[in-house]
């Protein structure tokens, strides 16, 4: 690794890798402090891995550790544990949690990216405290760790020396934190600018999901009720349909809707049906016809009023935004200025 601080008062920074790691959750951390380091910063950067030997990420691509972590002896400033796809199989890796509990004895503060915060919950590092994952696992994590106070809007989530943030980008927005607090926000601003992302992203995980940004429900039935929803849009989801399937009166369903979910049982059906619309819309060519029955509002038409009168656009226009970039319109002159040239593109976790 390049930019590595070797003076006096230097930050060690350690970041565990093991097989199957997700790559952007190691690399983006890494570009954050070795690019502080060009304005200021005084990280040193060190990939430790069970072994010491290089280990294959999910994407393939190999990466090659600095040490074992038997041989990491020094105590970390940071550690930065990075999540992978197969995070059900991690946390049922003892060897990896105790590596994870070492490690985390061992430094002064530890920062998550995406699923990471699996193998903390697992190794017993999230009790009691509040944490965040990518907003597609945040329901899991609540589910699998009730102890762990799960904020799925978060971008990411302080608990005294314990960091955890979303989505794999999001790995940057919390390393850009830390960079913050280690150096001061002139270092951080300037690498958030180096590096072409906001400094603080607008808007939290919710834009992402309407189902992560429900609350986690203890009421079995309603449970019951939602995985439904989401897992079958276009299925038959009328007050009486939900009834029937929780075993309960419609008026306890509206009643329950109201207590945890905060809209009544039909707005909540649409707005999940908005999303599988929208969904559809932005990887598929199937016809609106086909779309709007798939995902439950019947007709074209209907799905027209839907995103008309909740995002302002058409599906046809919706649709035609995910066709292209924007690289057409990022290459003509535009006005000087940061974050302001970033406007016009909402990164994603």
């Amino acid at each position: 690794m390049n930019h590595r601080h070797t003076g006096t008062g230097s930050l060690m920074v350690t970041i565990f890798v093991f097989p199957g790691v997700r790559l952007l959750d190691v690399t983006g951390p890494i570009e954050v402090f070795a690019s502080a380091n060009e304005f200021g910063g005084r990280y040193r950067l060190n990939l430790v891995s069970a072994d010491g030997n290089e280990v294959t990420t999910s994407a393939g691509t190999r990466l090659r550790a600095d040490r074992s972590v038997d041989d990491a002896r020094e105590t970390s400033d940071v550690l930065v544990v990075p999540g992978g796809p197969d995070w059900d199989r991690m946390i049922r890796d003892d060897a990896l949690l105790d590596i994870v509990r070492r490690l985390t004895a061992n430094s002064r503060r530890t920062a998550s990216v995406c699923t990471g915060a699996f193998l903390l919950a697992a190794a017993g590092l999230l009790d009691g405290r509040r944490a965040t994952t990518h907003w597609r696992y945040s329901r899991q994590l609540a589910l699998r760790f009730p102890t762990v106070r799960v904020d799925p809007d978060a971008i990411f989530v302080r608990d005294g020396t314990v960091m955890t943030s979303a989505g794999v980008s999001a790995g940057i927005d919390v390393s850009l934190a830390l960079v913050e607090e280690h150096c001061g926000a002139e270092v951080a601003r300037a690498v958030a600018k180096d590096l072409v992302v906001f400094m603080q992203r607008p808007g939290g995980q919710s834009q992402f999901s309407v189902r992560s940004r429900t609350p986690h429900s203890r009421q079995e039935m309603l449970r019951k009720v939602l995985d439904a929803v989401a897992e079958d849009p276009g299925a038959d989801h009328t007050l009486s349909a939900m009834a029937r399937r929780a075993g309960i009166s419609s008026r306890h369903v509206t009643r329950l809707f109201f207590d945890e979910v905060g809209a009544t049982p039909a707005r909540y059906v649409e707005q999940i049906r908005l999303e599988a619309a929208q969904a559809m819309l932005e990887t598929g060519d199937d016809p609106l016809a086909v779309i709007a029955c798939r995902a439950g509002f019947g007709s074209p038409e209907t799905l027209r009023r839907a995103f008309v009168r909740h995002l302002g656009v058409t599906p046809s226009a919706f649709r035609a935004s995910f066709r292209t970039t924007g690289m057409a319109a990022a290459t003509a002159p535009a006005a000087a200025g940061y974050p302001s040239d970033l406007a016009a593109s909402q990164p994603v976790p």
